[in-house]
């Protein structure tokens, strides 16, 4: 047994001799030699400043941009083919987008959702099934809903709805 315990230890003795860590502390960060704190608390004056100098996006901004895309997409649409059937289904598609989005924004907003970071994100994985189970029941309604249905124009008019979140990327990174 003593012969054993001897084989499993020379391999670890042999690889900190080379020179490398042992296997256990390879990934620990504490022994890089900083003393400087991981991360740093801001006081009240730096958080303030921090929130004017990169304010939180509106989602309800993104949500009314989303909806203004998708009336547009859809009257180009049916002005494009000359039919209203295309410009409804392009409709119908921002608005698998945009009811879905709306009702995430409606729950991430409200008071209970910021109760605490836990309830935030348990809030947060909730309202994003909610959307995602209410996008899905919108799409399967979608040829009982829409008389003459047209597939591309709905997929035009959600996935152009859906690009509206790089929008905001970009919004929010120019301010």
């Amino acid at each position: 047994m003593a012969n054993r315990t001897n084989s499993t230890i020379a391999p670890r003795a042999a690889s900190t001799e080379a020179g490398r860590r042992p296997a256990r502390d390879r990934w620990d960060d504490d022994d890089d030699g900083d003393d400087k704190p991981a991360f740093k608390t801001l006081t009240r004056e730096e958080a303030s400043a921090l929130l004017a100098k990169e304010p939180p996006l509106n989602p309800w901004r993104v949500i009314a941009v989303q909806a203004g895309v998708g009336v547009a997409v859809a009257l180009l649409a049916a002005l494009l083919t000359g039919r209203v059937e295309v410009g409804w289904s392009a409709l119908y598609g921002a608005a698998c987008v945009v009811v879905p989005g709306a009702l995430m924004a409606r729950g991430m907003t409200s008071r209970l959702s910021s109760m605490s970071p836990g309830a935030s994100a348990v809030s947060f994985m909730l309202w994003e099934m909610v959307k995602i189970a209410v996008s899905i029941a919108m799409l399967m309604l979608a040829p009982k809903l829409v008389q003459g249905l047209s597939w591309p124009a709905l997929l035009a008019g959600l996935v152009l709805c859906m690009k509206v979140y790089w929008l905001a990327l970009l919004w929010r990174g120019r301010r």
